[in-house]
């Protein structure tokens, strides 16, 4: 058999960034567990899962044009996990938006986030925004996954006393397992067409205030958490102790504030719709640790 011919008929693969993490690497299991063809695309090749014959492995970082465009060659679907927080993350997305582009990539789905607007409460929200914009623009078929904030954080932002602070006020959360974003994501891997131009908020099952989140979470754990309310002032002087840059220091923030203005607080379908179940609520979260 001529190998050119055989190679041209073999499925085009599935890239999936972030596979060394919990997100990424939940949805790369997944699609392997179902004979999909995937390259991971991650930095450190060491780091790689080993999931299969099936499952081969490209070396890149978001930054780096050349080297992302030459692992996305021959790639029709792409999984792109936003890059860690960094004060140059949209400059990162933008050139590995640019790279797949260039590879020929034909259908970018983007973990972005609930409310991603150019004038979002929440700092980082601005970058998903940008970074949608930008895919838009590519002339790549997209798919925007728009999650909450992940249940998984919120619980662990309590201290070793139990206590969350913040200026959030009375504000309400629709927050999201980490598991059900990648089980949606996976879901639209394994359909991209029927998702092409699609943009799903990713929530919980239900929308809660910080107050009634520390509550139920003495009840799951067993240890008493409580919620404190901070002023602006007070939010920014609690988390100078970490010295961290200004850009970090108003994500940290924004995070409370977007609670408070109501900007992450409505419930969405979509995890129920993409899965076939319904979303995990904050016990089964705090069960499964």
């Amino acid at each position: 058999m001529d190998s050119t011919r055989a190679s041209s008929a073999s499925p085009r693969p599935v890239a999936v960034t972030g596979a060394t993490g919990a997100l990424g690497g939940r949805v790369a299991a997944s699609l392997a567990a179902d004979g999909v063809p995937l390259r991971l695309v991650v930095r450190d090749a060491a780091r790689a899962p080993s999931l299969g014959d099936h499952v081969d492995v490209a070396v890149a970082s978001y930054a780096d044009r050349a080297a992302a465009r030459a692992a996305l060659e021959g790639v029709e679907t792409l999984f792109m996990v936003s890059a860690a927080e960094a004060v140059d993350r949209l400059d990162q997305h933008r050139a590995f938006v640019d790279a797949a582009a260039e590879a020929g990539v034909r259908h970018v789905v983007y973990t972005s986030f609930q409310g991603a607007a150019p004038d979002a409460v929440f700092t980082l929200a601005r970058d998903h925004a940008a970074t949608e914009q930008h895919l838009l623009a590519s002339g790549m078929a997209t798919t925007f996954l728009r999650d909450s904030f992940y249940l998984d954080a919120l619980i662990d932002f309590a201290d070793a006393d139990g206590v969350l602070r913040g200026p959030a006020g009375a504000g309400r959360v629709a927050a999201v397992a980490r598991t059900d974003v990648a089980d949606a994501a996976a879901a639209v891997l394994r359909d991209p067409a029927a998702h092409r131009g699609a943009t799903y908020d990713l929530t919980g099952p239900e929308a809660l205030t910080l107050a009634e989140l520390a509550a139920r979470l003495s009840t799951a754990t067993g240890r008493d958490h409580v919620f404190v309310d901070e002023t602006l002032d007070e939010a920014y002087a609690s988390r100078a102790a970490w010295r961290p840059e200004p850009w970090m220091a108003d994500a940290w923030v924004s995070t409370y504030t977007s609670i408070a203005s109501g900007e992450v607080a409505g419930v969405s379908r979509a995890v129920r719709d993409l899965t076939g179940r319904e979303p995990l609520t904050l016990e089964q979260v705090v069960a499964a640790r």
